[in-house]
């Protein structure tokens, strides 16, 4: 007998549910929202190893630039003309930079810079002009002199976004000249080339004071070499990380200018600014809107690479990292000019040895309103002592060359 097969049709296939489809875009959101955290840490973390690699190559050029030379390079150097030079409009090609280049200039070569180095080193011919600029350039805010302005990758940290104007070329790592304010941006001589005289009601001898006070690894304006460190390569901070500045009124990037001209009030408590009620106590990492007597905006910190002024390439370690910055007078004077980073909690700051630390800002430092070590004025009964220890603690000890304080791990 025949019989018929025939075949049943199959159900079509049935696709997801509208609430099927919202379980899984949830459940991605949510897998995501877990990712990402963990993601920005990863690339923090690169950029931060990054950063560290960069200042690991700035401690190899000093140790190299000291095997060479038998020094470190000196903070505040160049040529020296018969007066100050402060205008950029009248700023010649002939014009001196009257011993206003960072420890950076002369770690360029060693760096992998050797090109930008030649063209600072020689003569300058720049196209278009009819006089070339001499060797080792103008002052370092003239920005038509292309060197000023070039970006170095080396001297940045990945970590850090300034870019651009106002600004030349940035950096994120200053030369550490002690626990102390004073003669810190100026050092052994003035820009004028003299080197002793009154001034700001001190006695005379501008060398008695640098000695008292710059008591870091660099000495502003003079020669320093391994054999001064006492207290040991391994235990003396060489440089210090700096953020730059991003225009936002951050009090570690955006200094609090003219704080008491005569500048002993704040040689006397360094937490003057934050005393005066100068930081927005609801955005702690802000300046108030009316306390603060503002920069010009060119005048940020780590604006100029080449510059030595204490602004830019300095850091002294008096208050802990990612603290205020308070100036006592303007861009060219000194103030409170400590380690800065946009890594979360800290700083890095290589050692003398070469080595680099993450210095959290949590550092034991002392007494914050401690009166700093410094010659006092003839008259004065305050109690500062030169050649005595660190108020600032352990991190200050770090910033000192040959007080005696060993820090042991």
């Amino acid at each position: 007998m025949n019989r018929n097969l025939t075949v049943e049709p199959s159900n079509a296939s049935r696709g997801f549910t509208l609430v099927e489809l919202l379980v899984v875009i949830a459940i991605i959101g949510i897998l995501v929202g877990l990712l990402l955290p963990a993601v920005q840490a990863v690339r923090e973390s690169a950029r931060r190893m990054s950063c560290s690699n960069n200042f690991r190559q700035i401690g190899l050029a000093i140790q190299n630039y000291h095997s060479a030379y038998k020094q470190v390079p000196i903070h505040g150097t160049g040529t020296l003309g018969a007066k100050p030079l402060w205008s950029q409009a009248h700023v010649p090609a002939t014009s001196h930079n009257q011993l206003r280049l960072s420890y950076l200039v002369g770690a360029l070569a060693f760096v992998e810079g050797q090109s930008l180095w030649e063209q600072i080193s020689n003569p300058l011919m720049l196209p278009g002009a009819t006089v070339a600029y001499n060797a080792m350039g103008p002052i370092p805010q003239h920005s038509p002199y292309v060197p000023w302005s070039t970006e170095v990758p080396t001297f940045r940290c990945p970590s850090d976004p300034g870019v651009g104007l106002p600004s030349l070329g940035r950096t994120n790592y200053a030369a550490c000249v002690g626990d102390s304010l004073d003669r810190t941006s100026h050092g052994l001589f003035n820009d004028a080339g003299y080197a002793t005289g009154p001034g700001n009601g001190f006695p005379s001898g501008i060398a008695a004071r640098v000695g008292a006070s710059c008591r870091g690894f660099f000495v502003p304006r003079g020669q320093a070499k391994f054999r001064d460190i006492l207290d040991g390569l391994s235990n003396t901070i060489a440089c210090g990380e700096i953020a730059t500045d991003l225009g936002d009124r951050d009090i570690r990037t955006s200094p609090s200018m003219n704080n008491d001209v005569n500048a002993l009030g704040l040689f006397d408590n360094p937490s003057l600014c934050s005393d005066n009620n100068q930081i927005d106590p609801n955005r702690p990492k802000y300046w108030t809107a009316g306390a603060i007597i503002e920069s010009p905006p060119a005048n940020k910190r780590g604006y100029r690479w080449a510059d030595s002024y204490a602004i830019y390439t300095i850091m002294l370690t008096i208050l802990p990292p990612n603290s205020e910055v308070c100036m006592f007078g303007d861009q060219t004077n000194s103030g409170t000019v400590g380690a800065s980073s946009r890594h979360p909690g800290g700083a890095h700051v290589l050692m003398g040895d070469g080595s680099v630390r993450f210095m959290t800002d949590s550092v034991e430092s002392g007494n914050r309103r401690a009166q700093t070590v410094y010659i006092l004025p003839p008259g004065s009964s305050a109690p500062s002592v030169p050649g005595a220890q660190s108020p600032y603690g352990i991190w200050g000890a770090m910033g000192t060359r040959a007080s005696g304080e060993v820090i042991v791990d």
